[in-house]
């Protein structure tokens, strides 16, 4: 039974602004809620200018008031989901010469303790305590934490207003207390030299995005740091790595099409960066070292689902490049771990991941794999490079992560750890399965879904359909304790592996992007479409949710389908689509032309983005529920974005909703930080989706 709803607040203010664009006048009525200070907004929230301010607070006052009924569901959403959390957890220890780093959890604590022991049995020592760092702050989010190489500093990042602006301090270990150095505006990476007396970090620029490397020595003043390399493209982005060796420092520089790679020697106190590769276009690579040679995961001759090629340190160019592991299309390799007589990959095929291992003398293979229908597979990262020891971390739908020591010679598997699930969890108990929808075109699109087993698949059972499908990232298969609060209300949780991901190899990304973009939201439709045609829910009970570019998805599918499905959820939407990629300043805008297309030098790109964007195709229809949720300091996807999208849906659907929309003013793209404070954050999402399947707000129950 619907719920009487309380009043939306009064309609958002209209102040048309206008402008022509290849020939085309485009009237934005919402474009003042973009403060003209955003920038100063990202570093200080308070200077937020107080008409926008008043508009957030209404919206979020509504919100909750939209919602009330649904505060004794949502505690006992948090309550299910914390007694899942073993609260005084400890991660496997990962070993770098004499001492085990570790990290762990109290009981209670919402971040990370950073700690370690010696082999010897002496007692362990916290290195740096989350909690205590996090005491008071309505935001903390530790970035990166790194010990030095003579074990006697400890450098971490952390960001204090969810801006991702990070401040780098370092901790003397021997005194327990940080030193004077503090290194702000970073984009919170960090490598340190051999000698323990410097680090390389990425600082940000004026515009919020990672554009020079710098050194910084300790003791010094960080205004005198040494510039390392500057890239004045604002279309690249730059990143700092060890590798694995620990031998150099990598600075990838990147858009969404190419990459180059420049090696620092760690060694060398005064380093200036070594060239690979340069950059050309299409051209994607990335570098390991190994004793006088590199082993490079690259695209490199027509190898869309990447290669590994060996090259002379020496003489590391690209005609100097050897094929090692061949190209094989539709089996995409993802990443690579390079040992000292062992090379191992990461490669998806069939959607499905599998890890293989390459002796170096004998050029013998053999892989690791599950029997799983869907599953999650990774290599962990590992201090120590002169080891036979591989981890690797292993999950399903149905199954907790899994941590295992593999043993590269001998081909021993150790588990070290199971995550424990404190209330209880029997994997048999549920099932996973993998779909696979037809599209429109004739591709088959891959669909993961979970359910319990005693459930009645009798056709009417409510859907949580998530989705993503941008910029080459996969969703995994992968286990969540949170979700099982839903898939335990009879939800069946599936996921649409859409065009746009790199699920089905380099070529599913590129049929999701750019001009293909469309295929992304017609493969969510068409994945939505085959669950009710397999019998397994009925159109109007399905809820739909993503986040970021995935929220450009839910938009663009609820403009095609609205009747489809029975609420949305839209987390950090990226729905403005065609005014933030006209609005070079911001700190995406030029980088994500390579991803959507740039509309203000490509008619045909203008016209493509103006079709589907959110913002712009909402029309006069019945719209479902809707909860949009945003943050006030969010670099990528804008506070605006949502707000925007709020006030227009509101202004022109004809019935329907409610639309409400959540700013979160304390946090950015990513949320709440602390581990129990995202259980807030879900248990909200989570009961407004049973609240739709339930009729709470008029939709069909």
């Amino acid at each position: 039974m619907a719920n009487r709803l309380p009043e939306p607040p009064p309609p958002i203010q209209k102040e048309f602004e206008t402008k022509t664009v290849h020939g085309v006048a485009i009237a934005d009525e919402y474009a003042w809620l973009k403060a003209a200070n955003w920038q100063e907004v990202l570093r200080d929230p308070a200077a937020l200018p107080a008409a926008i301010r008043t508009v957030i607070d209404a919206e979020n006052d509504f919100a909750a008031r939209a919602l009330e009924t649904q505060e004794p569901l949502r505690q006992a959403l948090v309550k299910e989901m914390r007694g899942r959390i073993k609260e005084d957890d400890a991660e496997v220890p990962l070993r770098d010469g004499r001492f085990l780093y570790y990290l762990r959890y109290n009981e209670g604590g919402q971040h990370p303790i950073f700690c370690r022991s010696e082999e010897d049995g002496a007692a362990a020592a916290t290195l740096l305590d989350g909690d205590a760092e996090g005491a008071g702050k309505i935001f903390f989010d530790i970035a990166e934490a790194r010990h030095s190489p003579d074990h006697r500093k400890f450098a971490w990042s952390a960001d204090e207003n969810g801006s991702e602006l990070h401040a780098i301090r370092v901790r003397d270990l021997d005194q327990g207390r940080d030193g004077a150095d503090i290194v702000k505006d970073t984009d919170g990476s960090l490598v340190w030299t051999a000698d323990s007396g410097s680090f390389y970090y990425v600082r940000v620029d004026e515009h919020h995005r990672p554009a020079a490397v710098f050194r910084h020595r300790l003791g010094e003043d960080p205004s005198t740091d040494a510039l390392i390399f500057e890239e004045r493209d604002p279309r690249w982005f730059i990143h700092v790595r060890r590798s694995q060796s620990g031998a150099f420092g990598i600075i990838s520089v990147s858009d969404h099409d190419a990459s180059e790679c420049h090696l620092l020697d760690l060694h060398d106190p005064a380093a200036r960066p070594r060239l690979i590769e340069p950059r050309a276009p299409g051209l994607r690579y990335e570098v390991e070292h190994c004793g006088d040679q590199l082993h490079i995961r690259a695209n490199a001759d027509g190898a869309e689902d990447f290669k590994i090629v060996v090259a002379p340190l020496a003489t590391p160019a690209k005609a100097f490049w050897a094929d090692e592991i061949g190209h094989k299309p539709g089996r995409m390799i993802i990443a690579l771990s390079v040992f000292p007589e062992y090379l191992v990959r990461l490669e998806r095929e069939e959607g499905l991941p599998r890890i293989v291992i390459r002796c170096f003398e004998s050029g013998e293979e053999h892989a690791v794999a599950f029997a799983e229908e869907a599953y999650s597979l990774s290599i962990n990262e590992r201090l120590e490079f002169d080891t036979r020891l591989l981890r690797f971390t292993y999950s399903s739908m149905t199954t907790p992560r899994e941590t295992y020591d593999y043993d590269l010679a001998t081909g021993a598997r150790v588990l070290r750890k199971r995550q424990t699930i404190p209330s209880g969890h029997d994997p048999a108990a549920y099932v996973t399965r993998r779909l696979f929808a037809p599209a429109a075109d004739g591709e088959l699109v891959p669909v993961s879904i979970l359910y319990r087993r005693d459930l009645p698949l009798e056709g009417s059972a409510p859907v949580l359909l998530y989705g993503y499908g941008a910029y080459g990232h996969p969703t995994p298969a992968s286990f969540s304790a949170t979700r099982l609060s839903l898939v335990d209300r009879g939800f069946i949780y599936a996921i649409a592996h859409v065009r746009g991901g790199t699920e089905k190899g380099w070529r599913w990304y590129v049929g999701g992007k750019l001009a293909n973009k469309p295929h992304s939201f017609s493969d969510f439709v068409a994945a939505a479409r085959h669950l009710i045609a397999t019998g397994l829910t009925k159109e109007g009970r399905i809820v739909i949710q993503g986040g970021s570019a995935g929220g450009m998805l839910m938009g663009a599918a609820v403009n095609l389908a609205p009747d489809l499905f029975a609420g949305v959820i839209a987390d950090v939407p990226f729905v403005d689509v065609l005014n933030t990629m006209l609005d070079a300043e911001l700190p995406l805008t030029p980088p994500e032309w390579l991803e959507w297309g740039n509309p203000i030098t490509d008619a045909e790109a203008f016209a493509a983005i103006r079709s589907y964007s959110p913002y712009d195709n909402i029309v006069e229809r019945r719209y479902p529920p809707i909860l949009a949720l945003g943050g006030l300091t969010d670099p990528r996807v804008t506070y605006w974005e949502p707000l925007k999208w709020t006030a227009r849906l509101r202004a022109t659907m004809t019935g329907g909703g409610p639309i409400l929309c959540k700013i979160n003013t304390g946090a950015g793209h990513g949320g709440a930080p602390g581990r129990f404070d995202r259980l807030q954050d879900a248990a909200l999402q989570y009961a407004f989706a049973l609240a739709c399947v339930e009729g709470a707000f008029g939709a069909p129950a």
